[in-house]
């Protein structure tokens, strides 16, 4: 079970990644956070994180581009806005496996695109803390970062002609150590390591600062 921490230098911003972000249609979405904020405000909310999340993503230096891998078409619509690339879920096999479709999507088009997995639920994602977590996975075959809570998984990549072989949710901390995945250890890029399923982690999320869409449609209870 390697673990890297800062220190290495990064990939040239030049060179570009691709990110693969999953979003489930918003009717489903967020299902844990509806005691918290009711039932009509989550998927608005789910929404708000996923526009947060590609916009800070674009904003990266070491973004290429985005690919979004929904069925939700007023989701694909906010999203394309943005800037991202819609990929429908053709395999509608869940999960991993609208994340393994998405990055085969990318794959595609760029044979050599260095890939990576990043939750739709980081509102209070910063671009130079995304860049940070980039620029150490850019030295190994597979990495991740775990979330806040160290128990799940916001970010997996891979390099050019590296399967993803992603395994998210739950414990999938533990599931991509035991893959392989080199996981990794820095400070100070919190807002890469919070995502939010529930009321107390959409509070944690605003104490960081979250995007613009979140702050216009989170309750006021939330911070």
């Amino acid at each position: 079970m390697e673990r890297y921490a800062a220190g290495a230098a990064g990939d040239t911003a030049g060179e570009g990644w691709s990110l693969v972000v999953p979003l489930k249609p918003l009717a489903r979405a967020k299902s844990r956070l509806a005691p918290a904020v009711g039932g009509p405000l989550r998927g608005r909310l789910a929404l708000a994180f996923a526009e947060d999340t590609v916009a800070a993503a674009l904003a990266c230096p070491r973004v290429r581009d985005v690919a979004v891998v929904t069925d939700d078409p007023a989701a694909a619509a906010a999203l394309s806005a943005l800037g991202a690339r819609i990929v429908p879920d053709v395999p509608r096999a869940g999960l991993n496996g609208a994340l393994a479709h998405g990055a085969r999507a990318v794959r595609a088009l760029r044979p050599g695109a260095r890939v990576a997995a990043l939750n739709a639920d980081l509102p209070a994602l910063r671009p130079a803390e995304l860049a940070r977590v980039l620029a150490v996975a850019a030295q190994f075959p597979r990495a991740f970062l775990a979330d806040a809570a160290e128990i799940g998984t916001t970010f997996l990549s891979a390099a050019p002609g590296v399967e993803l072989e992603p395994a998210f949710g739950g414990a999938s901390r533990r599931r991509h150590l035991s893959s392989g995945a080199v996981e990794i250890r820095l400070t100070g890029v919190d807002s890469v390591r919070r995502d939010v399923d529930t009321g107390e982690d959409l509070a944690a999320a605003v104490a960081l600062g979250v995007g613009p869409r979140t702050a216009a449609r989170r309750p006021r209870a939330a911070g």
